[in-house]
């Protein structure tokens, strides 16, 4: 279904019954990123899947200001008004998984629990980030001018996805698929808006964070494995899970595992939010 979300028309899918839990994709991803989930997850948790801001079939509006992480995560607060939602569960695979963090340290009340598939709190050096922010202002300029398809080209062969290409072939063709189903406008003014340079540095806000956080990454992906050992270290309740023989994509490289990685620790936090009802009520 469409949806006008404060003037975006956003692309939404919304499946299963129970507890709400909101799925983000990475970049140069869509929805159909966690379609897999619907018959695995949708029997007990309600997921609702979003196209974010410039990508899939959401809007992909020219100014680069609309897509920032403050601008993206307001959006996701109207969506769950809109859908008369105080609190959700909220998992987020790379660039998903920053907007999620993002949205955890601006309404920690609206979420459950958070999971983060291979993502980070953004670049907390200054510099480093400013440094961030031109190489990507380099990329979307390249994307305007060089189109989508060669862009794709080029992205499929960085090293963080080299694991991809051990992928089945149907797998791969899909996923090049969704990618190429992107507009160029949209995924550069994403990088523009809420790129890793763009986006706030979210380091110092981790040891506040009260809900419950779960930290996913590939056994292969070893820059995002050392991301999640530094940011076990700072949050006061949270897991880390890393699933062998998988890169940076582990919902696509090993489903089976991330399913269950995922589906534990939603049950428990589930039977974690009754047991706390059940509490409340004996005391009252």
């Amino acid at each position: 279904m469409k949806s006008i979300i404060r003037g975006i028309g956003y692309h939404i899918r919304v499946k299963g019954n129970g507890e709400p839990v909101l799925l983000l994709h990475g970049f140069t991803g869509s929805l159909s990123t966690w379609r897999f989930l619907e018959s695995r997850l949708g029997k007990h948790f309600r997921l609702i899947m979003i196209d974010l801001i410039g990508h899939g079939e959401t809007d992909h509006p020219g100014d680069p200001r609309r897509y920032t992480m403050t601008e993206t995560v307001n959006d996701l607060a109207e969506l769950l008004n809109e859908l008369h939602l105080e609190k959700v569960h909220v998992l987020g695979y790379s660039m998903g998984g920053r907007v999620a963090l993002s949205f955890a340290c601006l309404y920690p009340e609206r979420v459950q629990s958070l999971i983060l598939e291979s993502s980070s709190p953004g670049i907390s050096d200054a510099a480093a980030r400013r440094a961030r922010r031109i190489r990507d202002g380099r990329l979307a300029e390249s994307i305007m001018e060089r189109g989508i398809h060669d862009f794709v080209d080029r992205w499929e062969k960085l090293p963080l996805f080299a694991s991809q290409k051990e992928m089945p072939q149907n797998k791969r063709e899909a996923l090049r698929k969704e990618r190429l189903a992107n507009h160029k406008q949209g995924l550069a003014e994403s990088l523009l808006g809420m790129g890793t340079g763009s986006q706030p540095s979210w380091w110092d806000h981790l040891e506040s964070l009260p809900m419950p956080v779960l930290l996913i990454t590939g056994d292969r992906d070893e820059k995002f494995c050392r991301i999640a050992e530094r940011m076990k270290n700072l949050l006061k309740d949270s897991q880390w899970t890393v699933v062998q023989s998988s890169g940076h994509a582990v919902h696509l490289e090993e489903t089976d595992a991330f399913t269950h990685t995922v589906a534990s620790f939603l049950t428990g936090q589930s039977a974690r939010s009754e047991a706390a009802v059940t509490r409340r009520i004996r005391q009252s």
